[in-house]
């Protein structure tokens, strides 16, 4: 076989013979060596301390990283639902009316920086089953 210049082909027929006939148990094993290599933004040294005072001895830092991505994911997830839940508050909410023009009030929008609040956070976590209230001497 020759060089190819950096063209990519597809597969080769045997190529996808041999991709078929890796079974689940080989995917999860290519998955977590690939954590290896993987840094989360959550650290394990935190993710092993809230794991060991929950009760949890993770003796596999594969498994102490794998959670460690999923708390990631679970952050990132809320926090995109809170922006959401903020950009369109501040859509509904009526404009300052200095008769701006819509090309105007676009740019502005994509320009603006947006502030995570309660008032944001509250429903997205709601979203996922967690109930957020105010303590009562800040009411």
């Amino acid at each position: 076989m020759g060089d190819n210049f950096g063209i990519h082909r597809g597969q080769s027929k045997k190529a996808a013979e041999t991709a078929e006939d890796r079974t689940q148990g080989q995917i999860l094993s290519d998955f977590m060596m690939q954590l290896e290599d993987y840094t989360p933004t959550i650290p394990d040294a935190v993710t092993s301390y809230y794991l060991n005072s929950a009760g949890f001895e993770g003796a596999d830092p594969r498994i102490v990283r794998l959670i460690s991505i999923a708390a990631q994911k679970f952050v990132s997830d809320v926090a995109n639902d809170a922006l959401q839940h903020c950009k369109t508050r501040t859509n509904s909410a009526p404009s300052s009316g200095h008769g701006s023009s819509k090309n105007q009030n676009q740019k502005s929008s994509k320009d603006r920086k947006y502030t995570l609040t309660m008032e944001d956070l509250q429903p997205a976590l709601n979203d996922y089953g967690i109930t957020v209230r105010k303590a009562h001497y800040f009411v």
